[in-house]
Parts: C-alpha cells; sequence; structure tokens
C-alpha cells in the first residue's frame, strides 16, 4: 500500500472506533455495578504500539483525555516488547491515573510475536477502600486516606488474574462481590478489543502501519487546519473552585499562534490540604476536551489531533499536583472548572462557538449503606449558546454519564426516590437561556455514611455575551423529624433511616440579551 486514499482514511477511522465502541458495550453489559451498568461511567480506546491514541468511542472526556498517561505509564515500566497474554492494571494519579476509583486495564495486542497495539478501558469502581465508602471522603487531605492505589503492575495472566493484584484490589474494598464482577467485565472488554484489532490487522496485511500512521496524520491535520482559522493572539480567563468558604483559583492563558496552541495555567493556586488537587493529566484531558468543542468536533479524537496542542502546568499547583496530597475530587470537580477556564478564554477566540458556563460540577453522591456502596453524578443545566438554548438535565463537562434509574436504584440500594424532576427557573436568562438544573431526592431506608462532593455552590455558572448566570447547587438533609440542614458542598456525615437527601443542581449560564 503506497499512499491511503480518503476513503480507505475514513473507512478505518469508523473501524477503529468501532473496535473501541465493541469495547464499551462488552464492559457495559457485562459488569456488575449499576454505575457500570446502568451509568456507563467507563471508556474505552485502542492504541498503537508506541502508545498514541488511535481511537476511541464516545464515552467520558476526563477518563479518553487522560487514558495515555495510563498506556505511557505502563510502557515506562514493562517496556515496548510486553509478553502476549498479559493485561496491566493502574490507578495511581501520579503515575498514569487520575483518581483511585478509575481502574485502566491494560492489553498489548500481538500478531504472531509482534506488538501491534494496546486495546485499554477505565472503568470507576463505586468503592476502592479508603475512609469513607465510595473512596471520595470530603476530609481526606492524602490520597492514601481515599483507598487502595494501584502503580502500574501485572493485573492478568493468560486469563487469569494474578494474586498480587488481584488480592490487594479486591481485599480492600467493602464491596468485593461487585469488584470481581466489574473487574471481569474489563478484562473481557479487552479481550474482545484485541480479537478486533487483530482482524483490522489482517485486513490491511503489511498496510496496517501505515494506514494507522496516516489516520494519526489526518487527525494532526485537521485539529492544526482548525486553530490556524482561529484568530493570533493570547485569551485569558480565571475561575474558582470552592473549598469550604476559600476561593481556590485556576488561571488560563491561551496562546494562538498559527496551527498551534499553547495553555499556560501559570498563576493557579497551589496544590490544597483537600482532595481538589487535579493531577496534570486530568488537566491535559480537560485542554484537549475544550479545543474540540472551540474547534471542530468531528476532528478524528486521537493522539494526532493532539500533537498541536501544548500545556504548561506548574508543578505542585491545583492543576499538576505531586505526591502525597489526595486527588478524589480534582477529576471529578476540578477538572470541570478547568474545561470552564479554557472554554471562557477560546470564546474570546471563536465567539461563534463557545456556550455559557454549563453546570460546571458532577454532583457526586455517595452512600455506604446496609453491605452496598452507591456512587452517582446527577445532571444539571447545559449553557446556552450562539446558536440554541442549553439543555436541561444533562451531563456536560468532563462528564458523559447517565443517570441510575430509578427502578435499577431502589432494586440495588436501600433507598427510596422521593422526587426526580427538572428545577425549574434555575437556568440563566439571555436570548438562549441556559438549561435547568435537576432536584432528585432520596430517602434513606437504612443508617449509612453520606459523602457530596459538588461545586458552583456558592458561585453562580456564567453567561456570555450578556447572558445571566445560572443558579447555584442546593444540597439540603431532610431529617426523620423534619428539620432541615443545607449541607457544605463537600462533606462526609453519618445518616438515618427516614432522612431524605434533596440535591438541586445548578442551571446553566444563559447566552446573549434578550431582544
Amino acid at each position: 500500500m503506497s499512499r491511503v486514499d480518503a476513503v480507505t482514511l475514513e473507512v478505518a477511522r469508523h473501524r477503529f472506533a468501532a473496535v473501541a465502541d465493541e469495547m464499551g458495550g462488552v464492559l457495559r453489559r457485562t459488569a456488575h455495578s449499576p454505575n457500570i451498568k446502568e451509568r456507563m461511567d467507563c471508556s474505552a480506546a485502542v492504541f498503537v504500539a508506541d502508545g498514541e491514541m488511535l481511537a476511541q468511542a464516545e464515552h467520558i472526556p476526563v477518563h479518553l483525555g487522560s487514558m495515555p498517561a495510563s498506556v505511557a505509564a505502563v510502557i515506562d515500566a514493562f517496556g515496548t516488547d510486553p509478553a502476549s497474554g498479559i493485561q496491566f492494571a493502574v490507578n495511581d494519579p501520579f503515575h498514569g491515573g487520575t483518581h483511585l476509583n478509575d481502574l485502566t486495564l491494560v492489553r498489548p495486542v500481538h500478531v504472531g510475536r509482534r506488538l501491534i497495539g494496546w486495546a485499554v478501558n477505565r472503568a470507576h469502581h463505586a468503592d476502592v477502600g479508603g475512609e469513607a465508602p465510595g473512596s471520595m471522603p470530603a476530609h481526606a487531605t492524602r490520597l492514601a486516606q481515599e483507598g487502595h492505589v494501584v502503580p502500574p503492575m501485572v493485573a492478568v495472566v493468560d486469563g487469569r488474574w494474578d494474586d498480587g493484584f488481584f488480592a490487594g484490589f479486591v481485599g480492600a474494598t467493602r464491596t468485593p462481590a461487585e469488584r470481581v464482577g466489574d473487574l471481569s467485565a474489563q478484562m473481557g472488554s479487552n479481550e474482545a478489543g484485541a480479537r478486533r484489532l487483530v482482524e483490522v490487522q489482517r485486513t490491511y496485511g503489511r498496510g496496517f502501519d501505515q494506514v494507522s500512521r496516516a489516520l494519526l496524520g489526518y487527525g494532526e491535520d485537521r485539529m492544526r487546519a482548525a486553530l490556524a482559522a482561529l484568530p493570533d493572539g493570547s485569551y485569558s480567563f480565571e475561575d474558582v473552585v470552592e473549598w469550604g468558604e476559600v476561593d481556590v483559583p485556576i488561571r488560563v492563558e491561551i496562546t494562538v499562534d498559527g496551527d498551534e496552541l499553547l495553555a499556560d495555567f501559570t498563576g493557579s493556586a497551589a496544590q490544597i490540604e483537600g482532595n481538589l488537587n487535579a493531577v496534570e493529566a486530568v488537566t491535559l484531558s480537560c485542554l484537549y476536551y475544550a479545543v474540540r468543542v472551540a474547534t471542530d468536533p468531528s476532528i478524528p479524537a486521537n493522539g494526532g489531533c493532539y500533537r498541536p496542542i501544548r500545556l504548561r502546568a506548574p508543578v505542585g499547583s491545583i492543576v499538576a499536583a505531586i505526591p502525597p496530597v489526595a486527588v478524589a475530587a480534582g477529576n471529578v470537580e476540578t477538572s470541570q472548572r478547568i474545561a470552564d477556564v479554557v472554554l471562557g478564554a477560546l470564546a474570546k477566540a471563536a465567539p461563534d462557538r463557545v456556550h455559557a458556563a454549563s453546570q460546571g460540577t458532577m454532583n457526586n453522591v455517595l452512600v455506604g449503606a446496609g453491605g452496598t456502596v452507591y456512587y452517582e453524578t446527577i445532571a444539571g443545566g447545559e449553557g446556552g449558546g450562539p446558536h440554541r438554548p442549553g439543555q436541561s438535565g444533562i451531563h456536560t463537562g468532563m462528564t458523559n454519564t447517565r443517570n441510575t434509574p430509578i427502578e435499577a436504584l431502589e432494586t440495588h440500594y436501600p433507598f427510596r426516590v422521593v422526587e426526580f424532576g427538572l428545577r425549574h427557573g434555575s437556568g440563566g436568562d439571555g436570548l438562549h437561556p441556559g438549561g435547568e438544573g435537576i432536584v432528585r431526592e432520596i430517602e434513606f431506608l437504612e443508617p449509612g455514611e453520606l459523602s457530596l462532593m459538588g461545586e458552583r455552590r456558592r458561585h453562580r455558572p456564567w453567561g456570555l455575551a450578556g447572558g445571566s448566570p445560572g443558579a447555584i447547587g442546593e444540597d439540603w438533609l431532610i431529617r426523620a423529624d423534619g428539620s432541615k440542614e443545607r449541607l457544605p458542598g463537600k462533606v462526609t456525615l453519618e445518616v438515618e433511616a427516614g432522612d431524605r437527601l434533596r440535591v438541586l443542581t445548578p442551571g446553566g449560564g444563559g447566552w446573549g440579551r434578550r431582544g
């Protein structure tokens, strides 16, 4: 194959993406936990032999943009000539992971003795130990408080779990049977991906590597063209994450220079004695996501399209944390704000593409009760945009999960859903209004331990082009005796049977002035 024509390239692009999509389907269908089976809190991708992402499924942005760091960590630890029949595992945020709940399995794929690529998936395990059910204790200041740490290590050998990995991971959790089921689903997902990748290789034969390189080059060419269409210049934006009553600033300066882009987070806060710290891989994933949103989301999401994008993040800052700080909320909450500030800066360069701020939080709810651990992120309002209103009751930004259906929730957990609907009036006003948040109220049928991890509880999601901000989020604990308490955005506490949790999620900001 002397050259790769446009038709071959387009077919290959969809075929590689289909491999990743099938991996995600296998993982979701065979998982045991509602968090993966129902909420689809997992992602899959395939990589070329040197560790560059070749294709991904349309899963979760914070997973996918940071997944190359996991593959790089495995290659650094075990080299580029791994034995066949092995799968590696990693969740260590400071060695290729993001936060401890997200376990990544990395499988080398061989044809004969030749490594042709990697099949990789990541799944959020609802509990991996630590000081609170769900492994996101609000009081954590050190990674060790958040659960079991898996550095890059061998996890599977010839279809069987390695004892060193398996005993440590399953032994740390409060829900071992569920973890075993989800781990098996991850193993099977990578096996399915490996089989499909070998099939694709056999289709192209000796041209497989050439097609792969061409696809990566195509992604790079498309991104460079999109960046070149933006006006050269520097564009700044600043926002905050909420740590108690303290505002922790995140600042970025985006410089567009021809067909390249640099995001400089100098001036962002130093890492804190809390769990809002994000590792660099998370920040990089937010940058990739926001740039694709503000340029052309149809650009193939592969390693090539990220080559013209550079990150400068001060080591030891809240956007490039170093050990031993806690990081659980950095992945789920600070990531949303990092995406917000990049989009806010890019709105100045591409005002016809960028929406006002969406809810800017994942509204994490974690409960340990009755031998179960429940984890959910609750949707909210999307920001209004230049061409349409924001959508209501939808996951936005760095997440892309679904809700746990009421039937599944009440089957698996000792809870009852009292109310679930849109939060009318929460979207910001404007020519194109922001979307509405959600009201979700659950009643606990047994005593338990509750953790909340939310943002935008003091600062409203901003509007754009004269639009109004969206409403802040609120969390209320209604005790069985009828007393009410407004909860902090980040808290871990005990609840009793008959208590109710009422979560009101933020609306999106509005875009443009009416009239």
